[in-house]
């Protein structure tokens, strides 16, 4: 089994109700999941991204480039008694996205992996391992690249983000 980094996009309105009402909050997430499986919106109108398996790698070259936002584990918890995965979900008020969307237009991925040897991923015990194959660095930049557009667009929308471990 594998530990996917999960977001989802919501509404101020969502986010109170799922604050207020965590069941209800998975079941949605589930419904929006499925239904963009079916449509594959643009990532400019995607609710919902994974960065996949990359989300400890980003966690990893994000801390070291001392990111202003928690965008990998999210920074406040709206239940500690749901388990959507890899333990509970949180969140991230709109103004924290809007400061990471900046903070992400900000900071390429070249930036990031500058000056990073593989080997500190490796003695860090980084998810998934493997950090020693040429060009493992490069993995994650898909995935940043699509981060960075996900929270610009929920920035746009003025949204906040739910943000979990399956």
């Amino acid at each position: 089994m594998s530990m996917i980094g999960e977001y989802l996009r919501v509404t101020a309105a969502e986010l109170d109700r799922a604050i207020h009402a965590p069941d209800w909050a998975l079941d949605f997430v589930e419904e929006v999941q499925e239904a963009e499986e079916e449509s594959e919106p643009a990532l400019a109108e995607a609710r919902h991204y994974s960065t996949y398996k990359t989300w400890d790698m980003l966690r990893f070259l994000l801390a070291r480039a001392e990111f202003p936002v928690n965008v990998i584990h999210g920074e406040e918890p709206f239940t500690e008694d749901e388990d959507w995965g890899y333990g509970p979900p949180r969140y991230l008020r709109p103004e924290r996205v809007r400061l990471a969307a900046e903070a992400l237009r900000a900071t390429s991925y070249a930036q990031l992996i500058s000056g990073v040897d593989p080997a500190e991923l490796t003695s860090a015990e980084v998810y998934p391992l493997g950090w020693s194959e040429p060009g493992s660095l490069e993995w994650g930049r898909p995935w940043y690249d699509g981060l960075t557009q996900f929270f610009e667009a929920a920035a746009r929308a003025d949204d906040a983000m739910l943000v979990w471990l399956d």
